[in-house]
């Protein structure tokens, strides 16, 4: 048995959520298995492998037909894991990649051919440091050019440092795992305020993954949950959602997916707010089914 720590529970408890049609899961990882994909020497985190082959399996259980793979810090610069995972299931698998701020033109191409539709920037104490003002300036009319978007990962005390950037970018940005807020501090906290406005800006949107993160309470994380329900509220057109599975860097055990799947009828209540969350919003987004 590997002693790299395990970050997913094997049997999480079926959702009690009726999914519709075609619904998405925005965020998620693979890690692995590393004698196929091996770590990146520059990662100090080395999880237990999580495989494509059980986020399908959880995929199936829970009813989620179309998903975004993220790249892991763990696997760097190299996306093949998630190019793996793909074309394990064309069309309805799409990715989000992790580059250097400074990629070529062909890499672009390469990574959006191939079914990426943005690249990730990580602005967390833990990762590799995000991309510069001036590295996103010259980067972002690139992206839109191949029908790309920004995705930004930060803390919570960075979103009033880089809202001012991002809200000039001329190309989508998505804000990952609610900004990261301290569900503790309260919805009148500068951060969420500071985010709030932030999505006043047209072409940012947000991810309304990581109640559990956000939450400092056991599960259900009720206390995050009026932030996720207030941003689906005010910009029901711009959210996303997934599970962030599985689960890298938790502070704790794993969650049980399954309680995260049941918060969605607290984030988006009512037949068309958890039909926009999980399917119009996401299609519109990353264009399920175009080349």
């Amino acid at each position: 048995m590997s002693e790299r720590p395990l970050t997913w529970k094997r049997d999480p408890h079926p959702t009690r959520i009726e999914l519709p049609k075609d619904a998405s899961d925005c965020h998620c990882h693979v890690f692995g298995p590393i004698n196929r994909f091996p770590y990146s020497e520059g990662s100090s985190y080395r999880p237990a492998d999580a495989p494509k082959e059980a986020l399908f399996d959880l995929h199936d259980r829970m009813g989620i037909e179309r998903c975004v793979i993220v790249q892991s810090a763990v696997h760097g610069h190299d996306n093949r894991v998630v190019i793996d995972a793909m074309k394990a299931r064309p069309g309805r698998y799409l990715g989000i990649a992790l580059a250097p701020a400074d990629v070529d033109d062909a890499t672009l191409d390469d990574l959006a051919g191939q079914g990426f539709r943005g690249i990730r920037f990580n602005y967390m104490a833990h990762l590799e440091p995000g991309a510069s003002d001036d590295q996103l300036r010259q980067l972002a009319p690139r992206l839109a050019q191949r029908g790309m978007h920004l995705q930004v990962h930060m803390e919570a005390d960075l979103i009033a440092q880089l809202a001012p950037i991002l809200s000039q970018l001329p190309v989508e940005v998505v804000i990952d795992h609610i900004g990261r807020v301290d569900a503790s501090k309260g919805l009148e906290q500068g951060p969420f305020q500071t985010l709030l406005h932030l999505l006043d800006s047209p072409y940012i949107w947000c991810k309304v993954s990581g109640c559990e993160r956000a939450s400092r309470q056991t599960p259900p994380y009720a206390d995050a949950v009026p932030f996720a329900r207030a941003i689906v509220e005010r910009f029901g057109d711009r959210v996303v959602w997934g599970t962030d599975w599985p689960h890298p860097n938790y502070r704790t055990d794993p969650p049980d997916d399954g309680d995260l799947f049941d918060l969605l009828h607290f984030i988006a209540p009512g037949t068309a707010a958890l039909q926009a969350l999980m399917v119009d919003n996401p299609t519109r987004l990353y264009r399920f089914g175009e080349n």
